[in-house]
């Protein structure tokens, strides 16, 4: 490998850690920056480091590992991180110290982390679709069929099961465990009716939140300064322990193209959605899935009308923008609003 890809390792890593940074995690950022000091040294965990075959950033290569580490704290197997997790250390290099004794020690545990990007599951990001959703109603009619792609451990697949207080604007069942309030941002969203017909999800490798090791595992992800999210999280591990999620083991462009050849109720809109997915995806994925969305909704009828509404990172900018298309009538994408990565805000741009 070259000094051009090890400069493009950093820049990536980097790049991770000033992410962090602007959305409000300064101790994860530290645990980012604590991995450069691991490049190409003696463990194994620093030589997968340094010898990343793809994009750090794109891949979030840098969050595998962090996620690995605070799972170490979170089990109880790795208590001297708490002295980074509590902010009882906050100089660089002796974070850096700290890290690299811990990952020497844990060296083999660790380095399967690196295999699968980090899976971010948050329910607060449920708030930007059901702001969406809002929106929606009010131009192709109120019932909805979801289906999640990237679904991961279904949190977002039960979004129907949650309560939400957007600006004043309630939505979801009254009596629900998950309640989602996020700092509101601009004018509130519409104020009409939606009813979630039901929810579909898929994912390469679908996580069981029934499972208490794989829900601990999926913890190690959550950022130590956000402790709303383990909250949210146990929420949604008690709703999936009532009734689980309906995520299906498949790839995206297959499980796509299969769920829009289904028949569709008439007055129910079929919507494809995900979160923070895109970026994970080949780009020969995405291109079957958008050529099956576009040729599904060049089909679609005021009858059968048929929506596609993400969340993703916009990677010049960073920030997570929510963007709906909808067919037939809104065939160009609006971008609604701007979401924190975790949910803690959104700002609505539309009245």
């Amino acid at each position: 490998m070259d000094i051009m890809d090890i400069e493009d390792i950093v820049a990536g890593m980097r790049g991770q850690a000033e992410h962090c940074l602007r959305n409000d995690a300064p101790v994860t950022a530290s645990i980012i920056l604590a991995q450069l000091a691991l490049m190409g040294g003696p463990t194994a965990c620093g030589q997968k480091i340094a010898r990343w075959p793809g994009k750090p950033l794109e891949d979030a290569m840098p969050l595998r590992l962090t996620g690995g580490l605070h799972y170490l704290y979170l089990s109880g197997k790795e208590p001297r991180l708490g002295a980074i997790y509590e902010g009882r250390i906050t100089d660089q290099h002796a974070i850096d110290h700290l890290v690299g004794q811990v990952v020497a020690d844990h060296d083999a545990d660790l380095l399967p982390w690196f295999d699968s990007p980090p899976q971010t599951n948050e329910s607060g990001r449920s708030a930007s679709f059901m702001a969406g959703l809002l929106w929606l109603s009010g131009r192709v009619g109120p019932r909805f069929e979801l289906l999640e792609l990237g679904a991961s451990a279904g949190v977002n697949t039960m979004m129907d099961r949650y309560h939400y207080d957007l600006a004043g604007v309630l939505a979801g069942p009254d009596d629900s465990p998950m309640r989602i309030k996020p700092e509101w941002r601009g004018p509130p969203p519409p104020q009409t009716p939606v009813e979630i017909v039901s929810v579909r999800g898929c994912d390469q490798n679908p996580i069981d939140l029934t499972d208490d090791e794989t829900a601990a595992r999926l913890k190690g992800y959550i950022w130590p300064e956000m402790p709303a999210r383990f909250e949210r999280m146990e929420a949604s591990i008690a709703l999936a322990k009532q009734n689980p999620p309906d995520v299906a083991k498949a790839d995206a462009a297959d499980w796509t193209e299969e769920q829009l050849t289904r028949p569709q109720e008439s007055g129910v809109t079929r919507v494809l959605m995900h979160s923070i997915v895109w970026q994970y995806l080949p780009q020969a994925t995405k291109d079957r899935i958008t050529n099956a969305m576009e040729t599904a909704g060049k089909a679609a009828t005021a009858e059968k009308p048929l929506a596609w509404m993400s969340l993703e990172t916009n990677r010049k900018t960073f920030s997570h923008e929510l963007i709906i298309r909808y067919w037939p009538g809104g065939e160009a994408p609006a971008l609604l609003g701007r979401a924190h990565a975790h949910g803690a805000w959104v700002e609505w741009f539309e009245g």
